[in-house]
């Protein structure tokens, strides 16, 4: 048996972080039709989750040379649809910094929007994208 103040992860990190505050990943994607759950090509909120937990891998990895693991979610807002054909944007901000977590400020925005009125594969950009989900998190890097 090992002893617990010997073993690797209870020990403080030698790498330095480069995690300060106001520090900003931005991923962008195409929402496919295979997502679509419900009426109207509606996608679940949880695909905006799932995309949050992606900018805060690379976030992390950015910051700490860790993928890190995600501690909690807080205040999740779903303020407008996502839909298949749409194209979002998803971005991670450092909003405090502590030894070994960091509380992140998480948003999706629509920044396209597929438009079948004019056909099966016309899309239409929107300006400005419209915020489609907002939440906090606290991630946590070795």
């Amino acid at each position: 048996m090992t002893d617990p103040e010997t073993r690797p992860e209870t020990q403080p990190s030698t790498r330095p972080t480069r995690a300060v505050v106001g520090m900003r990943v931005t991923h962008r994607r195409y929402v496919p039709y295979s997502h679509a759950h419900y009426a109207g090509n509606l996608v679940d909120g949880a695909y905006s989750l799932a995309a949050f937990g992606d900018v805060a891998t690379e976030l992390c990895i950015v910051t700490d040379s860790d993928e890190g693991l995600f501690a909690s979610y807080s205040d999740v807002q779903f303020r407008s649809r996502v839909q298949a054909g749409d194209v979002i944007e998803i971005s991670a901000e450092i909003v405090r910094v502590g030894r070994r977590s960091r509380e992140v400020d998480f948003e999706a925005r629509v920044v396209a929007r597929g438009d079948e009125e004019r056909g099966g594969s016309a899309a239409r950009l929107l300006d400005p994208p419209v915020v489609a989900t907002t939440a906090r998190g606290v991630v946590v890097v070795p």
